[in-house]
């Protein structure tokens, strides 16, 4: 007996959401916000982490905060671009990372590049289920909360 068009998308939308559980999602989430931000600091550093000094110049002219010297915004951006993506692809201080990152993102879109709002809107999409949900059973974070359990004898 074929299905109604009704329960064909019932079928469909069950079958993606056992094939997408929450613990994937998270997962490719944190990748994907990292790889943008790890691959944007990389641009901004020579070797490990030495400055530029066009990096200097591009937080002087374009870049340029109302707040922060440019020296001190180039120097904290990029460690930040380098900190934050290695923590969210481990899983590790997950909410706090892209937290961090989301309040980079809205300097970016405030102070920076204000007409650039559907990019920072995806970087927000990506990293608000991180914020309120963590870095999901495939991180760092939930397993150490399980093993930290484990120790004071309570059950998870």
């Amino acid at each position: 007996m074929p299905l109604s068009p009704s329960g064909l998308a019932r079928a469909s939308a069950l079958w993606l959401h056992r094939m997408l559980p929450q613990a994937l999602l998270l997962l490719l989430a944190r990748v994907a916000v990292a790889a943008v931000f790890f691959l944007s600091g990389r641009t901004k550093v020579d070797g490990w982490l030495t400055l530029k000094d066009s990096t200097y110049t591009l937080f002087r002219y374009e870049y340029a905060l109302p707040v922060l010297p440019p020296e001190w915004a180039a120097h904290l951006a990029t460690y930040a671009e380098h900190l934050f993506p290695v923590l969210l692809v481990l899983g590790l201080c997950t909410r706090l990372s892209a937290l961090a990152l989301l309040a980079m993102t809205l300097v970016i879109q405030v102070f920076v590049y204000p007409d650039a709002w559907p990019t920072h809107l995806s970087w927000a999409a990506l990293l608000l289920p991180l914020v309120g949900r963590g870095g999901g059973p495939l991180s760092l974070d939930r397993w150490l909360i399980k093993g930290l359990r484990g120790l004071d004898g309570t059950t998870t």
